[in-house]
């Protein structure tokens, strides 16, 4: 199979989708002739035309507002929100009508269509382009959340999402964009929304992790068994719904849970799956469930060794294997 980057998976996911169904849009700013600001929708609109790829004023409420009406009225639309960081114009659509319409009218109208973010820092972006936004989302009963992290499962659950007769948020770890590569087979196929995926199987502990904090995961994973340490990673994909199962079965097995998201800790999204295993698998814990995110401060520094202090990698991950490893 050929090997392409995250960026690249994901525009093989939204051409396919374009080709496949006459109901897809690619609504955005920039998306059009330019291709978007990473080159996700590059060559589309050349392809496709101006009316089923096209450009968006710089108003984040009215991408989302347009997508929902496409939605009621039988189309797909794809919406790209430029940077997660710029979400919060498009909360109130995203909370009070995408998330609840099909509630509100009883099943009779669905919302399909899906909001695509790049998210996350390290690409010295500041504190408006680096943001994790995912833990505002997953409190919303109606949506799903999904985070990819490797081009396999960008192009799976993209295509997947796109089929869904109800809404996702498809945030995409912009640092990864072409940082990231895997095998990624020509033509479709799909993965599905919902189950996780035990990416490393070990015996020591559990670590679980979504988007590049679980690619840095693996990179520490191999160097913890170069230690002694076998450590089983879990790559969450979908936040909402949470797959519990995979969940419980791992910390089951090893007896100690590690989680990992960039996003700040406090009221961050590892706080509900640390509650999953609080609540379900006390008794099969031999140790406190750790949590390795994010510092409690307003946004990723633009400053490059602020950035650095900020940001996770593999090393400070290996660092807290280690320590729960001892424990």
């Amino acid at each position: 199979m050929p090997e392409i980057t995250l960026i690249e998976a994901i525009r093989q996911a939204l051409d396919e989708e374009l080709a496949r169904d006459d109901r897809v849009l690619v609504i955005g700013e920039d998306v059009g002739k330019r291709g978007g600001v990473f080159r996700a929708t590059q060559g589309l609109y050349e392809k496709y035309g101006a009316l089923r790829v096209f450009d968006s004023p710089l108003a984040e409420a009215s991408i989302v507002g347009v997508g929902v009406g496409a939605a009621l009225y039988g189309l797909r639309p794809v919406c790209e929100i430029q940077f997660a960081d710029f979400i919060y114009p498009a909360f109130n659509q995203l909370i009070s009508e995408v998330a609840r319409m099909c509630y509100r009218t009883n099943g009779e109208w669905t919302v399909p269509m899906v909001i695509r973010a790049p998210y996350g820092g390290g690409v010295g972006g500041g504190l408006y382009h680096s943001q994790s936004v995912e833990a505002f989302f997953t409190h919303v009963p109606g949506l799903k959340v999904v985070i990819p992290s490797n081009p396999y499962d960008a192009k799976g659950l993209l295509k997947s999402a796109v089929r869904d007769p109800n809404p996702v948020l498809f945030f995409e770890p912009k640092k990864g964009y072409r940082l990231i590569r895997g095998e990624v087979p020509p033509g479709d196929y799909t993965v599905p929304i919902g189950p996780a995926q035990v990416s490393r199987e070990g015996h020591d502990l559990s670590l679980f992790a979504y988007g590049m904090m679980h690619h840095y995961a693996l990179e520490a994973a191999v160097q913890a068994a170069a230690e002694g340490i076998s450590v089983e990673v879990v790559d969450l994909r979908t936040l909402l719904p949470v797959d519990r199962e995979t969940i419980l079965a791992s910390v089951r097995k090893t007896g100690k849970a590690l989680i990992v998201h960039e996003d700040t800790l406090t009221g961050g999204y590892g706080a509900e799956i640390a509650a999953i295993i609080a609540s379900e698998a006390f008794t099969d814990l031999d140790a406190p469930v750790r949590r390795l995110c994010g510092p409690d401060v307003p946004a990723v520094p633009f400053s490059p060794s602020m950035q650095e202090w900020f940001m996770l990698n593999p090393e400070r991950i290996l660092r807290e294997i280690r320590s729960l490893a001892a424990y």
